[in-house]
């Protein structure tokens, strides 16, 4: 039990950082936009990610990767936590269409993400 808690603390703290990292690069790339689009790229591309991980960890047998990779480095990486965040702030900013938008893209580019991921691992392998 032990070992497996430290799996996740060292995938949270990977995922984490490279959320950081893609946050300062979307920043660099496109600027201060007001509109939350580091976030919205984590958790759509950790989502898709999460899709190819689940057909992969289960087509080769690795699912005892799980608390590494799904809880830690993609749950660190992902931000629903943020995402939440940033909505309210949206809307209390008065801006409620940005966070109707913003909302329904997270929401469904994320799911159509991870389906997508689950498809394409599975029409790989």
């Amino acid at each position: 039990m032990v070992s497996t808690v430290a799996y996740v603390a060292l995938g949270g703290a990977i995922g984490a950082s490279f959320r950081f990292l893609v946050g300062v690069w979307i920043t660099r790339a496109f600027g201060v936009l007001g509109f939350p689009l580091g976030v919205l790229s984590v958790n759509v591309l950790g989502s898709f990610l999460m899709g190819v991980f689940v057909v992969v960890a289960a087509q080769r047998g690795v699912t005892h990767l799980s608390p590494f990779v799904m809880t830690g480095l993609l749950g660190g990486f992902t931000t629903f936590s943020a995402f939440s965040l940033e909505a309210v702030t949206l809307v209390e900013r008065g801006n409620l269409g940005q966070a109707a938008v913003y909302v329904a893209l997270s929401v469904g580019l994320s799911i159509g993400a991870l389906f997508l991921g689950l498809m394409l691992a599975r029409g790989v392998l």
